[in-house]
């Protein structure tokens, strides 16, 4: 697997390089100081894996690199490299995009895993970080302050803008190349995760998050 790594100590980067250069799977094919210079060496380089610092003083903050990579090479694995050990952060680096957190203090083999872990498709935080993590999410669920359409899959905000356009479910299913069955799985799973128990519900719901190209 291709690494790049994107940290503004050179004395890290360095460590980092030799640690997983000593990996028979793994190779550096680049460093970067700063974001804005990650994103560059990225679009050159086309690494599997992207190990971002999260704070970087100088340039673009590894947050934004994230956030933008994810654009530019959406199949590329981004793991967060960070000292914070706080819920703030972790929502913030799975909210832009990265696959997964890891800190700074964690030990070689931590890293190690973290990577192959990501390079398989799969998220990674480590057991700590994901209670916390959950139980925030779970706090601010309470609170009404999060956003209940980020729970849907992509199928599922697919299907729930046809419904809102007005589509039949057997519509929906010739348009998504699905059967109507699995489409009415899609729209159970969509009214549970938004709480919602009729069509009117949401095609009200749609209109008000412009999935409809227009809002109130």
């Amino acid at each position: 697997m291709k690494i790049l790594l994107v940290d503004d100590h050179a004395v890290v980067r360095r460590g980092l390089t030799m640690l997983l250069n000593a990996q028979p799977e793994m190779e550096v094919v680049g460093e970067a100081s700063e974001g804005n210079e990650g994103i560059q060496k990225a679009l050159e380089l086309k690494p599997d894996i992207i190990i971002m610092d999260l704070s970087m003083p100088h340039g673009k903050d590894g947050l934004s690199a994230t956030s933008e990579l994810k654009k530019l090479l959406p199949d590329a694995a981004i793991l967060i490299l960070t000292m914070h050990d706080d819920e703030e952060y972790l929502f913030r680096a799975i909210q832009s995009g990265a696959s997964g957190c890891i800190l700074k203090s964690e030990p070689h083999e931590e890293l190690i895993m973290a990577i192959q872990s990501i390079y398989m498709g799969n998220a990674y935080l480590n057991p700590a970080a994901t209670k916390r993590l959950m139980e925030e999410y779970l706090v601010n669920v309470n609170r009404g302050t999060v956003d209940s359409y980020s729970l849907l899959s992509d199928r599922e905000k697919e299907v729930l803008t046809l419904i809102a356009k007005g589509y039949s479910n057997k519509e929906i299913a010739n348009q998504l190349v699905l059967s109507v069955k699995t489409v009415e799985t899609h729209k159970g799973h969509v009214m549970e995760k938004l709480k919602m128990k009729t069509r009117p519900e949401l095609v009200a719901y749609a209109l008000k998050k412009g999935l409809l190209g227009y809002g109130v």
